[in-house]
C-alpha cells in the first residue's frame, strides 16, 4: 500500500517534519562538552529518548517515519531494530500504522537470546523471507543498527534500509551503504545547524 504523491500528501509530510525538527531542537538537543561512547569528545548531545518516549513527539517520529516509507515506495512488512533504542520508535510506527489502517508489524532485536523459549534474537510477529526496515534513534557510526541487520538477516529478513530519527553524519551511512543499504533520516544535525567534525585521523 503506498501514499498517493498529492501536493497536500508532500505537504502534511513536510509540516510533520519541520514539527518534529522543532521539538528535537526543544527537548533533544544538549550543547556543551560531552564525552561520547566512542571516546570523542563533542560540544553537543543529542537525547532522542526527550523525543521518542514523549507523546507528541512519538506520533510525530511515529507519523513521519510512515510518510517516508510511503514516499519510497511499498511498505515492508514490518520495521524494528535493537533493542532497546528502537523498541518506542518501532512501537510509534506500528501505532500510527495501525490507525491508518496499514498492516505494518513489528520486531525487536535482542542484545541475547532469550534463555528460555524460542531462544533467539529477533522477537515480534515476522517470518524468514519478509522485507523489513531497521530503525534507530540516533545513527553515530552505525555499530547498533549493523548489529541489528545481521541480526535479522541470520533471521532471515531481507533488510532494505535504515530509518534514522536523527543522524550525527559521522559515517553511519557509508558503513549500511558497504553493506548496500540506503540510510534515510528524518532528521541530521545540519538541519539543526550543526556541521560534522571531521574524522578522527584526519
Amino acid at each position: 500500500m503506498t501514499l498517493s504523491n498529492t501536493p497536500a500528501a508532500a505537504s502534511a509530510a513536510s509540516d510533520t517534519r519541520r514539527e518534529l525538527l522543532e521539538l528535537i531542537e526543544q527537548r533533544a538537543l544538549k550543547r556543551g562538552t560531552f564525552t561520547l561512547a566512542s571516546g570523542r569528545t563533542a560540544s553537543f548531545y543529542l537525547d532522542a529518548k526527550q523525543v521518542v518516549l514523549d507523546a507528541r513527539g512519538a506520533m510525530l517520529v511515529g507519523q513521519a517515519i510512515l510518510e517516508r516509507l510511503q514516499g519510497l515506495g511499498e511498505l515492508p512488512d514490518a520495521i524494528g531494530g535493537m533493542s532497546i533504542g528502537a523498541d518506542p520508535i518501532t512501537g510509534a510506527a506500528v501505532t500510527m500504522a495501525g490507525v491508518a489502517g496499514l498492516p505494518l508489524k513489528g520486531f525487536m532485536v535482542r542484545k541475547e537470546p532469550k534463555g528460555h523459549g524460542m531462544q533467539r534474537y529477533v522477537e515480534g510477529p515476522v517470518e524468514p523471507g519478509q522485507r523489513v526496515v531497521i530503525v534507530e534513534d540516533v545513527t553515530t557510526t552505525g555499530g547498533s543498527s549493523l548489529l541489528a541487520i545481521d541480526r535479522a538477516e541470520e533471521f532471515g529478513l531481507k533488510v532494505e534500509r535504515v530509518v534514522t530519527v536523527i543522524d550525527r553524519l559521522a559515517g553511519a551511512a557509508e558503513a549500511f551503504a558497504a553493506r548496500g543499504i540506503p540510510l534515510e533520516p528524518l532528521v541530521t544535525i545540519r538541519d539543526l545547524g550543526i556541521e560534522p567534525e571531521p574524522p578522527a585521523n584526519s
